[in-house]
């Protein structure tokens, strides 16, 4: 909830639901997850992810604000998991075909890794990570860089000679790696809200990247709300 750049964010409402209540819908649309846990911090203005998470049903594990690393693995711990899809809670325009098309790679290959995250292709927002919780924790016992800390998954990124990575790279008809469908900035959050508008009424809740590339087609003013804005770097 402390986002610096659009606070609230993650309970801000998108045509009558919370966007983090649309980024769980497309979670739950997945085929391939068996559970989802909301990994959210201590501090007290976070009660309120508590509040709503418990509210839909879900699991919810509280660590430390600054060490996403340790909050996470933690998260697994308590959920028993073995394989990792790490969401951030800002991506309401989550595909779940993508999410399942990563965890189908991760287990059909002999990889430690599968990612659209590094090598930009599909659009930012529609991101996919899959790794196994073993790794991710033996990089949380390991490494105490605060970048690292922070960024989940930078470690398997930054030491590439260590693990086995799938790059997941967007077919021709969602190839749109400069195009923005995270939350981050009000500007995103008008994008959003009229993604969901345009789209709601003619594919419900759960429309993916080739709907939304096909409304920016029709509707090509659209991709000016938050053309602007731009990604943070990780360093």
């Amino acid at each position: 909830m402390g986002s610096t750049r659009l606070p609230g964010k993650v309970l801000a409402d998108i045509c009558g639901r919370p966007a983090l209540g649309r980024l769980v819908d497309r979670l739950r649309a997945c085929r391939m997850i068996d559970d989802i846990v909301l990994a959210t911090s201590i501090s007290p203005r976070d009660h309120a992810l508590e509040d709503w998470g418990r509210s839909e049903g879900l699991a919810v594990y509280r660590g430390s604000e600054d060490d996403v690393l340790e909050r996470v693995v933690g998260a697994h711990r308590f959920m028993g998991s073995d394989v990792v899809v790490e969401v951030t809670g800002d991506c309401p325009l989550l595909d779940p075909d993508v999410i399942d098309l990563g965890v189908e790679t991760f287990f059909a290959n002999d990889c430690d890794v599968v990612t659209n995250a590094r090598v930009p292709s599909f659009p930012q927002g529609a991101d996919v990570q899959v790794f196994g919780l073993e790794a991710l924790a033996d990089v949380e016992a390991r490494i105490s860089d605060p970048a690292v800390r922070e960024h989940v998954s930078l470690y398997f990124y930054e030491t590439p000679s260590d693990y086995r990575t799938i790059h997941l790279i967007a077919d021709r008809s969602q190839h749109r790696p400069e195009l923005r469908l995270q939350l981050d900035y009000a500007e995103d959050l008008a994008f959003v809200r009229e993604v969901y508008t345009h789209l709601l009424p003619l594919h419900g809740a759960i429309f993916g990247v080739r709907e939304i590339l096909q409304l920016l087609d029709r509707e090509p003013h659209l991709c000016c709300i938050n053309a602007d804005c731009m990604e943070k770097p990780l360093r």
